[in-house]
């Protein structure tokens, strides 16, 4: 069999392009995303934010093909809708109702525009605060999402309250990358299964895609991908799946990844890297793909 050419990379935002200590996208990691587009690869986001409260790209906003949002919610490429996955009301109305019960805020997030229900100081200073999120309109209320799509529910619920409201939900998944929330989606929507939506759009081999994350949302799409990896400030249970472990956000990991599997800076441009198959010796996740496609890559210098 032929060893597949990486012709797309798929990036989470968060911990992964931009940096949780400045905010800001690493100048390594911008300089190798412009080397590989000078390549011909594509770059594609990967979050679980909604459009428009990603406003931290600015340094790479020219270099993004397309997006994965909502974490797999809602696909796009330009104005173009791949695929759009809404949660039905009636779970909607449930989750509401455990926020008003157990006194916690939720996002509650739609088509054109979002909503926060029991606002507290901790959504401030979270998405604000922590992650630089500057588009949060703390006016909106849920009232002014009628007639939208609801695309996302993020309750700041604890691990115990997720774990009891998730069961109540007819069809729902949630994907925690943070301790204070959760995010809540459709049950057919992951990051995983954006990943082939676009990959499907796109006229792409899954083998053909790369992906990076950090954060148990992202774990969906690290297994899916044809070289998932795991950022080195990443959950251990996302490591724990990944086809390769790079270095932090702050030290370079998605360049050195990039290196890795496609050589140095002076490699020729056809240079092919053959990656090393991780063993683990004990508890091996049966669902990881292991027959691999980690073998050859053309993204060409970088």
């Amino acid at each position: 069999m032929s060893n597949p050419t990486i012709k797309a990379l798929f990036f989470d935002i968060d911990g992964t392009l931009v940096s949780f200590q400045t905010h800001r996208i690493p100048q390594s990691t911008v300089d190798a995303l412009e080397r590989a587009k000078k390549n011909g690869v594509k770059v594609y986001i990967s979050t679980g934010r909604p459009k428009m409260i990603i406003t931290n790209l600015g340094q790479i906003e020219h270099l993004i093909d397309g997006y994965i949002t909502t974490n797999g919610a809602r696909c796009f490429v330009g104005d173009h809708t791949v695929c759009q996955r809404p949660i039905s009301r009636a779970d909607v109305n449930k989750v509401v109702a455990a926020s008003d019960r157990d006194g916690y805020p939720v996002i509650v997030v739609g088509e054109k525009h979002l909503a926060i229900h029991n606002l507290t100081p901790i959504v401030e200073k979270i998405f604000v605060e922590g992650l630089g999120v500057d588009a949060l309109d703390f006016k909106v209320r849920l009232e002014d999402l009628a007639g939208e799509d609801v695309l996302q529910l993020t309750p700041f619920c604890n691990e115990a309250q997720e774990a009891a409201l998730m069961p109540t939900l007819d069809n729902c998944t949630s994907g925690r990358w943070h301790p204070a929330f959760t995010d809540i989606t459709v049950g057919d929507a992951d990051k995983g299964k954006g990943l082939h939506a676009m990959a499907e759009y796109l006229g792409l081999e899954i083998g053909e895609t790369m992906a990076f994350g950090d954060g148990g949302n992202d774990i969906s799409i690290i297994k899916e991908a044809g070289i998932g990896v795991a950022m080195g400030n990443a959950g251990d249970n996302v490591k724990a799946i990944a086809d390769y472990v790079t270095s932090s956000v702050d030290e370079d990991g998605v360049k050195n990844a990039l290196e890795h599997f496609c050589g140095k800076r002076n490699a020729p441009r056809q240079f092919y890297f053959k990656a090393e198959i991780f063993i683990i010796a004990s508890g091996v996740n049966n669902n990881k793909k292991t027959s691999h496609k980690c073998d050859a890559f053309g993204l060409g210098c970088i």
